[in-house]
């Protein structure tokens, strides 16, 4: 027998919001029950499009219909704490747009506050739910690539200049998620340094350089920036067996494998290193097939998956903690020029 349908309300009709109640109202998992937002004639329309919901314009009120059983948080980050635990204190399960909250300590927080109530709490990290995600999650888990030695994500396009938050804090998650998805452990960096710059005069770094330092001594990079008139998405994992390119922008081959590399003995000392230790490998290079699915309704099939069985999400609450703690420490090596080491909490152990 098919399952019963969730109820589930949108709160926020700004940007993604629009996004996430097609999905729902598309998805049969759910059942779109309302929108809820502060501008109720921008809320009208889009209940209008999914379907003639009813439309809110109080959280309060929202939350108090017994018959709900999640909400999808689509407002700025800024609020996601407060209506994520409001809406945890009444008994409902809680999805929330990336980043989890504005600061680490309020999603640590909310990470807390889901379990001692046993309901999910899932991060909207939705390029974790692409097929090209998908795949090198796959392909890295199966040891295809070997050993990871080095990570290098570009993500650079002329964007709007947001007011509140600086380039890191805007575009990076989008990449921490994806690493935190795909290495086996999830993202547990030892040390992280950033360096921004705001060459325009914005009052916030617009152009911005992030390194991680893992913990098996590879080395991830994140390139963020507002201002290039081109727009790159593109994200190289150079493994000791293989290279994977991912190549967002290119739908003909968003995946490429490359069986070329270097070959490095090991079984020689540091002092007695030379040319003969090294060979180069030139294999071949291949593009894996993939699904065509859209990344939102493959997200919100996850989310009514995890609530009907009880199990973490696949973007639990505590991968959204993760990401949070190096954004944050993203921001103090700014401000410090120095990189900072990240110690342990209970959201990186959870990774393991």
């Amino acid at each position: 027998m098919p399952e019963t349908p969730l109820n589930v309300a949108v709160i926020g009709a700004g940007y993604w919001g629009p996004n996430l109640a097609r999905n729902f109202h598309g998805s049969t998992d759910w059942r779109l029950r309302a929108i809820c937002d502060l501008d109720t004639e921008r809320a009208g329309r889009l209940a209008a499009s999914a379907g003639g919901v009813p439309v809110l314009s109080s959280v309060e009120e929202l939350l108090l219909d017994p018959e709900l059983d999640a909400v999808a948080i689509a407002t700025p980050a800024r609020t996601h704490h407060l209506i994520a635990t409001a809406a945890l204190a009444a008994g409902k399960h809680v999805l929330v747009e990336k980043p989890l909250a504005d600061a680490l300590v309020l999603g640590e927080q909310m990470v807390q506050m889901a379990e001692d109530a046993g309901l999910i709490l899932m991060a909207d990290h939705t390029y974790c739910y692409t097929p090209a995600v998908l795949k090198i999650r796959e392909l890295v888990a199966a040891g295809e690539l070997g050993e990871i030695l080095f990570i290098d994500s570009v993500r650079i396009n002329l964007g709007l200049i947001q007011p509140d938050v600086d380039v890191f804090w805007d575009l990076a998650p989008h990449d921490l998620s994806i690493l935190d998805f795909i290495l086996p452990g999830g993202l547990k960096p030892a040390r992280v340094s950033a360096h921004g710059s705001d060459p325009v005069g914005a009052g916030t770094a617009c152009v911005g350089h992030l390194v991680l330092e893992l913990e098996t001594g590879a080395m991830a990079h994140i390139h963020v920036n507002w201002l290039s008139p081109t727009k790159i998405r593109q994200l190289v994992i150079g493994g000791s067996r293989r290279t994977l390119v991912w190549d967002d922008l290119n739908p003909q081959q968003r995946l490429s494998i490359y069986d070329r590399g270097v070959n490095l003995s090991r079984d020689t000392g540091e002092d007695e290193r030379s040319a003969s230790n090294i060979s180069y490998r030139l294999g071949d290079t291949w593009s894996p097939a993939l699904p065509e699915h859209e990344a939102l309704a493959a997200m919100v099939t996850e989310f009514a998956a995890s609530i009907r069985t009880g199990r973490p999400s696949l973007t639990s609450g505590s991968a959204g903690v993760r990401v949070l703690s190096v954004l944050e420490a993203a921001t103090q090596s700014q401000k410090t020029g120095t990189p900072v080491r990240l110690l342990p909490t209970r959201e990186l152990e959870s990774a393991s």
